[in-house]
């Protein structure tokens, strides 16, 4: 018997499932069945071509996704059933990272949700508003009456997988061409519900033109839907409340949307106000403002009233709109004469203005090459540019401008020198005789810049001709190794000089010394001779927040007591490592998301966890063990395009599942001579420029004006001296 079923359900949509089965072809997994319950001969002709590696059952034209779904799962012998219909894809690799999610899960799991992505005709890959949903509901099974905001999650059934008994027991309720009513039932009929918080599934949303027009009968099946929900919740109050908020709140966007005749509207109105009244729960309160405005007026049946809320409402948005942009016209004005008027006057070859990541404060390649600027050319002042709220966690007596202030559009005018890691705004001039230069923030494993255009997921509201007219800007691309020259040539075409020096943040792996490491280890409160694990994941574009990919707490227990987990979320996330809220009081895990900088993280850790971070090959500069998760590598690899295969060429041993990765880290697996060995070639390929001296190197050539043959030479990395070990600084 398979673990897994999956039964692709329903006509070939614009030959939308040409490609979901090439996907499957792609991957095919030993424990999981393939079943095309094909509609039509388009279908059935395509799914035939797939053969033997599909089972097919073919259907006539017309058949409903209902009868379509029953047809597969009858023929499915997996103990689990995903449903997936012809017109949806699923990711590179989620029928392996689905069998292994539900071979875990105790008996009592009914059903088990994923995340997903959302496609249209002119997008692809865009996160779910699932993400933080799933993520705080973790990975522990619950009953839905305990966690009946999941109730909330996007109505999809091909993001539930449902046990092949349960189905079996509740085909008749679930199994309806209602696809909502069905993913929803399934969540309210199950005994216990777990999450996968890993993209699994695309919604592919087709062009509504290309669709049959909307019927009346179908606009009033959505209060018959949630009536019907509503029925299996009786007794239930939690689950009953969501529901009926859901019920509220879809009727009155669907009226707000608008495209219904007069007659039509009003008789959607008139029904979804009789099921506002006759399904309010007990004691339930309206929510303020105009949100319980229009609650009100639907449960009073006024539809004249509302119809004259929603007049108001918009006269009162485009007053308050014309209002708004008037101001910004005048500020913008404003700064611009301001910055004009800079501009007039003559550069200040004494003035450099420095910003890293988005004005986040003094980080990365631009601190480093700041402070040696201040030790070989103390003559240049350095001014960095930091948001009003980072402000004040700068290190005491640094210069800095707030953006948008006067003295900011003064000091970008007339400086020399501009470095970041990241671009300046698109306003700011490139004068002939300044020099800008660009220090990137990392080597790149994903695809970045011009590479971005094919992956709508990384891209999306990029401007690609602004990128460009950035990127023109540049004098200087510092590059760490020459795969991140050649990428960034590729990424980034422009006349720029490639100052293939190293990165000036990580010289630090170079010059620290045992005290510095004992010193970062005493500040996190690492007792000498614990072992610390650095975990630090990178972002995804696929997902709207950041979904844990481990159970930290449950790794934390089988590492033990001598080992601490250092934890750093993404910074893309700001606030957003909540998920560590609770596990910080353990004592073996300490969420240093906010510890800046992360090169001492680094330095005191013994090893380093990470998925697809740069971080990897800063770290490698060190040569201490790093062990690469890979949970969703495929889907990483699809949604955002990367330049090599990273589980080829990884620094280190690789773990595509938890407890893999805990193997590794409880034997030897993690710095063995089979980890070293790959490591070695990990860091000649990727340390290649950096040997302790870069930002010396740059200053020099930047600042100082010195030719390259002048410059320090870069040590063969057979002669290079990395910092001590944690177990080396506390011998």
């Amino acid at each position: 018997m398979a673990e897994l079923s999956v039964i692709v359900h329903g006509p070939n949509v614009q030959d939308h499932l040409t490609e979901l089965l090439d996907s499957l072809a792609a991957h095919p997994l030993a424990d999981a069945e393939v079943i095309v319950a094909a509609v039509g001969d388009w279908a059935r002709e395509t799914a035939e071509r797939h053969t033997p590696d599909v089972q097919v059952v073919p259907l006539p034209d017309g058949t409903g996704d209902a009868a379509a779904r029953a047809a597969g799962a009858a023929r499915a012998s997996g103990r689990w059933l995903h449903f997936v219909h012809a017109k949806d894809g699923l990711p590179a690799g989620t029928p392996r990272t689905v069998a292994e999610r539900v071979a875990e899960l105790p008996g009592e799991v009914d059903v088990l949700v994923l995340d997903h992505v959302r496609s249209t005709w002119h997008t692809s890959g865009l996160p779910s508003p699932d993400g933080p949903l799933l993520a705080r509901a973790g990975h522990a099974d619950v009953l839905l009456d305990d966690c009946a905001p999941l109730l909330r999650l996007t109505p999809l059934l091909g993001t539930r997988v449902l046990r092949a008994d349960f189905w079996r027991a509740h085909e008749s309720r679930i199994s309806t061409d209602d696809e909502p009513y069905a993913a929803l039932a399934a969540l309210l009929l199950a005994r216990r519900v777990a999450c996968l918080p890993h993209v699994a599934y695309e919604d592919r949303r087709l062009r509504p033109a290309s669709l049959p027009p909307v019927t009346p009968e179908q606009r009033y099946a959505l209060v018959e839907r949630y009536e019907s929900l509503l029925d299996l919740t009786r007794d239930r109050r939690a689950a009953h409340t969501v529901l009926y908020d859901l019920m509220v709140r879809d009727c009155l966007r669907t009226f707000a949307r608008g495209g219904m005749p007069e007659d039509v509207a009003r008789e959607f109105f008139r029904r979804a106000s009789l099921a506002a009244v006759r399904r309010r729960p007990e004691d339930h309160r309206r929510p303020a403002g105009l949100e319980g405005v229009r609650r009100s007026l639907l449960e009073e049946g006024a539809y004249a009233k509302y119809r004259a809320f929603q007049a108001v409402n918009r006269a009162r948005r485009g007053a308050r709109s014309a209002v708004r942009a008037r101001r910004r016209q005048a500020g913008a004005r404003l700064r611009d004469h301001q910055y004009r008027r800079a501009l007039g006057r003559p550069v200040n070859p004494h003035l450099a203005v420095f910003a890293a990541y988005w004005n986040r404060g003094v980080a990365c390649n631009p601190a480093a090459i700041a402070a040696k600027l201040a030790e070989l050319a103390p003559q240049i002042h350095a001014v960095w540019v930091v948001t009003e709220e980072n402000a004040a966690l700068l290190p005491p007596g640094t210069d800095h401008v707030v953006p948008g202030s006067r003295r900011y559009w003064e000091v970008l005018a007339t400086a020399k020198y501009l470095v970041n890691n990241v671009n300046f705004p698109n306003a700011v001039a490139k004068r002939p005789d300044a020099i800008h230069v660009q220090t990137h923030h990392g080597t790149p494993l994903k695809r970045m810049g011009l590479d971005q255009m094919a992956f709508p997921a990384a891209a999306q509201g990029l401007d690609f001709r602004a990128l460009l007219e950035r990127i023109d800007k540049w004098d200087y691309s510092v590059s760490a190794n020459s795969h991140t020259t050649r990428m960034w040539e590729r990424a980034y075409p422009s006349r720029y000089v490639s100052l293939d020096h190293g990165y000036p943040r990580n010289d630090v792996y170079y010059t620290a010394g045992a005290g510095d490491i004992r010193a970062v280890r005493d500040r996190l409160g690492i007792a000498p001779g614990r072992r610390a694990v650095l975990y630090a994941p990178t972002h995804r574009d696929y997902e709207a927040g950041w979904t844990p990919r481990l159970d930290l707490a449950a790794l934390a227990d089988h590492l033990g007591d001598d080992t601490v987990l250092l934890v750093r979320g993404h910074y893309f996330y700001g606030g957003a490592a909540s998920p560590l809220t609770n596990l910080r009081r353990t004592g073996r895990i300490i969420d240093v998301s906010s510890y800046d900088p992360v090169e001492e993280l680094c330095l005191a850790a013994d090893v380093l966890v990470t998925d697809y971070s740069s971080i990897m090959f800063d770290y490698a500069n060190l040569d201490r063990p790093i062990v690469i998760h890979a949970d969703d590598w495929e889907t990483y690899r699809t949604t955002r395009g990367v330049y090599f295969d990273l589980m080829d060429q990884a620094p280190g041993p690789v773990a595509r599942t938890q407890q893999e990765l805990t193997e590794i880290l409880t034997t030897e697996a993690w710095h063995d001579e089979s980890a070293a060995k790959t490591r070695a070639v990990f860091r000649r390929r990727f340390c290649e420029y950096d040997d302790g001296r870069a930002a010396e190197r740059v200053v020099r050539r930047v600042f100082l004006g010195q030719e390259e043959r002048d410059l320090p030479p870069v040590l063969p990395i057979e002669e290079r001296t990395p910092a001590p070990t944690p177990q080396e600084a506390t011998a």
